[in-house]
This record gives C-alpha cells, structure tokens and sequence, in this order.
C-alpha cells in the first residue's frame, strides 16, 4: 500500500511499526505515531468529509483539538465512538472510522445537492420557513431530525471501564509545551508538588512542529532533558494524554486522561479514560493559541490548511500535504510554514497582505531560500471541486481590494491570520479577556483564582520571552506555596526579529460577502461572513445572539477556529470596535468528554446510594415491591401472585375493614 505523500524520511512517527486501517470501507497504511488525519494526508486523502448545512466537500484544516471538518465515526458497535476528530485520534491496528453526515457515501452524498439551494438557506431560515402551516411541524420535525447532526450514538451499551480520582498538588501546569515545562520545572527544583497535564502522547508542544534551537541545541534536546528531570522528582507527576476541561472555583481543575484509546480495541482491557478532580494551591495556565485561519472565497476547499497545521504535518509526521503550496499569510509566521515547505521539496509562492518587503527574520530566510514572495496582495477566491486547483490574487492596500492580479495554480494552500491565545480555563476561572491591538487578539486580563497565564495563551507568542516568564511564574508559584526558591540556569533563545502583523479577517468587504463566493466563518456549521451581515441586518447586535442565530461556534470545534473572525465581521458590520462587541462564553468543557467519564463507576444499581433498614430482608423475603424515599428502600406494598399495586391495595383494604 502506497503512502504516496509521507516523506522518505523525518518525521516522528515509528517506521518500523506499520499499521493498517480502514476509512469509508477501503483499507490504507500508516505508522505508529500517526494520527488518523495525518495517516489520510500521507495517503493523499483530502476530501473527507461533508459539511453540515450545505454539504460540501470538506478537508483536514488543523492539527489538533479545534478542527472542525475531519469528525468521523470510529469503530461500531458497542465500542463506537462518534464525532471523533481524526486530528486527535492515534492510529492503531484495526482502526475503522467512517465519514459522517453523508448518505450514502461521500463521494454521492444524497444531501450535496443543498449547494444548489444555498442561496434560499441563509441563516436563520428554519425560524421563518417551518411556522405554517402548523399541522405539517411534526412532519418538519422528522425531516430536520433526519438531516440534522453528525455521527451517530452508539446502540448498544458501552463495553468499557471509567473510573475517579482525586488529587491535591501546589503547583497544576495545564500544558506541556515549552512554557509549561520551563514553569513546572521551575516549580519543582524548589520542592514544590507538581502535577503537568498535557494533551499529548508526548510533551513539547510547539516545539515537536518546528526545528527550534535552545542552548545552541536541538530544541527537542532540551524537552527530553526537562522532562527526564522532572520524572525523577519524586513529587512531581505528568499526565500525558490528558485535557483539563474545566476550571472551576477554589482552584478545582478537572482533567480526563485518556488511558486506553490509543490501543487496539482488541487490546483495550482496565479503565478507558479517568476523570482527575485537582485541587492545587497555585494553577499556571500553558495552553497555547489557535492559529486564525483568513476568511476569502471558498476557503473551504479540501486543500486549504492552516499554515501551522502543514508545519505540523511536515515536521511531525513527515507528511507533505502538497507539492505546488501557496501560503496566504499577514504575518511573519506564515514564512515558517512556506520554508518548511521549501525543505521538503515543494514549490512555495507566500502571498503577503501587508504592503513592501518584511524586515523580520522568517521572511528574509524565505526569500534567501529562493520563495517567491507577493507583497501587498491578498487571494480573494480559492477555486477547485473536490480539491483546491487555483486561487484568485488580488492587490491590496490601506484595507481595500484592488484589481486582480491574476490566477495562480496550486494544489495546496496554506493560511495564516494570526494567532488567538487559548483563554477558555482562564475565563472560566472567572477572568476577563481584553482586547490588545497591537497583537490583534483577546488576552487574558486580571487573574481571579491564584492563577498565571504564561506563553502564547499570554500572548506571548516569541519562544524566548515565553520560556523567561515561565519560569518566572514557576519560581514564583513555588514561593506562594510556602516554598524556598531555586531558580534554574537560565536557557539561550535565539530571538527572532518579527515584523508586525496585519490584521485581515475579512478579503472584501459586504459586496464580496454577499455577492461572490461563499466566504466561510466556521466551517463545521457552514456559516458565511454573509450570514453574520444579514444576522446585523435583521437586529441581532449582541454577539451571543448572532451566535444562536448563526450557530457560529456552536458544534465539536466550539468557535475555536472562527469566533475571533466572525466577531470582527460582526463588529464591521456595527460600526463598532472588536472589544465593543465583545466575545462569546467560554463554557466548560473546554473539548467534548464522553458521558462515561463523567458518570465513572456510579451506573445502573450504583447511580445512587442503597440505603435499607434493619428489617428490609424480611420485606424482601415477603414479596415487597420497593420505591426509593431519600435513597431509603421503602416497602411499597406486598402482592400477591399476579397482583398488581390497585389489587394489593384493595386487598389490604378490604381486609382492615374486616
């Protein structure tokens, strides 16, 4: 089996493992280390999915917890798992997963046909077109039910373990990206117990999609030696493969690890996945950001990614996701993407927003590395059918689209709006984001529980300061935790200079919104920059109803992709500022846990405490039929063969009057 886009070499998967799976019923190769979406790119799958409204044909966008279009059904029956994102779920043998929201296949989805009739579906057309006449709504409703959601609930009763527990530590770092290991490490040398959750099966963060140096090294050195550290502290403890998806008051974080879903199912024995309740004195927040993707015509082509997320692809997995790349970019992070691409072989052009050459380091070593590179320009549409084929450039300046440039080829196309810190535990620790112009994103503002926000979901989007601050807040946590502190040798970062970015949420204005290509805002709920001008059109002012009204953010992904976008759109559609309109509630759960891990052991005759009196086994021993009064069993009356409660009743009756 041909694996016709994974590079000859690099990558971290394990070469020596393959592994075989099955996608849409047809059998394909990956290896261990893969994800399931990184297994479909390296065999040259781009077109996976269906979207939910329209119907149209849907690929890989990111890397991690905020895709929105890659959601399949994993495995069937009794162990099936459904709106799985294939970003998030590690390869093993067997693997089945299914496409979902598409009958009866994807390539002939039934419901594609919705595309022809978008223009009749905006937003908000189901409140105005199932109102009459009233006696057809239970005939809507059985439409709408058919048609609406993703994957399908299991039909049989789960066939796994979930189970509980309970920690206290003083010191909880949520991620184990550079910052969370320079801030729990530092923590650590003062003596201070230290709990690290991080998503992943192994820790380094940003730092596994790059080629990053510190201390003149390897950036990846340096991770394995921080974290061979801490492993030997004996209070420290690291939870791989574990989200923290609720902050909640007194510094309570819970965390599910996920213990068994990277094994075979076949292999699968204990507890699937464990829920941690943490109590700790002092919470450093490490979660990173959330690339922003740009918001232009047809931007939802199979083929078109984040640019991160080709980075990850790259340098990660060794997949190259394609061979003749455009990277549409209004900052300098952009130019990471398109030298990464550079190295693997591609042709590269990066297509700048931002007017004259970029003085930043990144995009001088793009250019010296022979990238071409259009300033001043933007892509107003990407064009192709089950694939992205060519893109519309334009001229851009002072905010304004200009005259088309011209057409170019490309089989890949990578986007890169800027970034959005990662403030969900935050704002549920009762914190309020603020707007910071200058890096065009909300960041966390006062911190109400004994909590620190470090690295890029600080806003701090540099490798260097982020590691400084880190540590910074890992000494000083120590010491609030009653600690004496010892600080660690400091590490050599070489800082790259970095021109300022551009903000460009929206190629165009109302009049492309409107009138040309679908300009998608979140891609999982199909909802368009048009939409959210027509929600601005029809009264809805406050963000959380253009929010309902559009479902933005609503779904698997929660807005983590588009939100951002839509509230700018929704602002320019106002006349207001971004901090003006204001952002949507970050809500628990930070991403989807599964009912089991919530509901652990307490199932069936244990979903509530038995309590009996002393006399209840004669009860039993008479045939009692018994109803719960406070969790006590209470005989509730004592039938006789083939009596039900009214003759039992009777009976007793009858007799008393006797």
């Amino acid at each position: 089996m041909s694996q016709k886009d994974r590079l000859p070499n690099g990558g971290r998967i394990n070469r020596a493992l393959p592994l075989t799976f099955t996608f849409n019923g047809r059998q394909y190769q990956g290896y261990q280390g893969d994800t399931l979406a990184s297994a479909l790119l390296a065999n040259g799958l781009h077109f996976v999915a269906r979207s939910w409204k329209y119907h149209r044909p849907r690929g890989i966008v990111t890397a991690g917890v905020e895709e929105p279009n890659a959601v399949v059904q994993l495995e069937t029956g009794a162990y099936t798992v459904p709106n799985a994102r294939a970003t998030e779920v590690e390869l093993y043998q067997g693997l089945v997963a299914n496409s979902v929201n598409a009958k009866p296949s994807i390539e002939k989805d039934r419901m594609a046909v919705n595309q022809k009739i978008a223009r009749f579906i905006p937003a908000g057309f189901y409140y105005k077109t199932f109102m009459w006449p009233r006696k057809f709504w239970p005939k809507y409703e059985e439409v709408i039910r058919d048609a609406a959601g993703l994957g399908k609930a299991p039909e049989q009763l789960d066939a796994d373990r979930y189970d509980k527990c309970f920690a206290h530590c003083d010191v909880l770092v949520v991620g184990g990206g550079p910052t969370g290991l320079a801030a729990a490490h530092a923590a650590a040398l003062s003596g201070a117990r230290v709990t690290l959750v991080d998503d992943q099966p192994e820790l380094g963060g940003s730092l596994l999609s790059c080629r990053a140096e510190i201390d003149g090294k390897p950036a990846l050195q340096w991770v394995h030696k921080i974290e061979d550290e801490l492993r030997q502290m004996p209070g420290v403890k690291i939870l791989s493969r574990s989200t923290a998806f609720g902050y909640q008051d007194h510094n309570l974080v819970t965390v599910t690890q996920r213990l068994t879903d990277h094994l075979p199912v076949s292999q699968r024995k204990g507890t699937r996945e464990l829920m941690w309740k943490i109590r700790a004195k002092r919470v450093i927040l490490a979660t990173g950001a959330h690339e922003r993707p740009i918001v232009f015509g047809n931007n939802d082509l199979p083929g078109v990614m984040l640019a991160s997320a080709v980075s990850t692809y790259l340098h990660r997995y060794a997949v190259l996701p394609g061979r003749d790349a455009i990277v549409f970019t209004n900052n300098d992070d952009g130019y990471q993407c398109a030298l990464a691409l550079k190295a693997a072989g591609a042709q590269v052009t990066v297509i700048d927003a931002r007017a004259g050459e970029s003085k930043g380091t990144l995009p001088a070593l793009a250019r010296r590395y022979g990238v071409k590179v259009i300033n001043g320009a933007v892509i107003t549409a990407a064009h192709g059918k089950l694939r992205v084929a060519s893109v519309d450039v334009a001229s851009y300046a002072n905010g304004q689209v200009g005259a088309k440039q011209g057409e170019l080829p490309c089989d890949l196309l990578a986007m890169s709006g800027g970034w959005s810190p990662v403030l969900h535990l935050f704002a549920q620790s009762g914190g309020k984001a603020h707007w910071h112009d200058d890096k065009a994103c909300f960041v966390p503002g006062k911190a109400m529980q004994p909590e620190t926000s470090v690295g890029a979901c600080n806003g701090d989007f540099t490798l260097g300061q982020g590691i400084r601050f880190a540590v910074d807040a890992g000494v000083e946590a120590a010491r609030a935790a009653g600690y004496i502190v010892k600080r660690p040798n400091t590490v050599q970062v070489a800082e790259i200079t970095e021109a300022k970015m551009q903000p460009l949420w929206l190629v165009g204005g109302r009049e492309l919104a409107t009138r040309g290509p679908k300009q998608f805002v979140d891609f999982q709920n199909d909802v368009s920059a048009a939409d959210i001008f027509l929600a601005a059109r029809e009264g809805f002012e406050s963000v959380e109803h253009v929010k309902r009204y559009t479902a933005m953010g609503f779904g698997t992904d929660q807005g983590k992709l588009g939100n951002i976008n839509g509230m700018a759109i929704l602002a320019q559609a106002l006349g207001k500022t971004i901090p003006e309109t204001g952002t949507t509630t970050f809500r628990p759960n930070y991403t989807p846990v599964t009912f089991g891990t919530f509901a652990g052991r307490e199932l069936g005759e244990f979903l509530d405490p038995v309590r009996k009196t002393a006399v209840h086994e004669w009860h039993v021993e008479n045939g009692a039929e018994f109803e719960d009064v406070g969790n006590w069993k209470r005989p509730w009356f004592f039938p006789k063969k083939g009596e039900v409660l009214h003759a039992a009743v009777l009976g007793l009756s009858l007799c008393l009057v006797s």
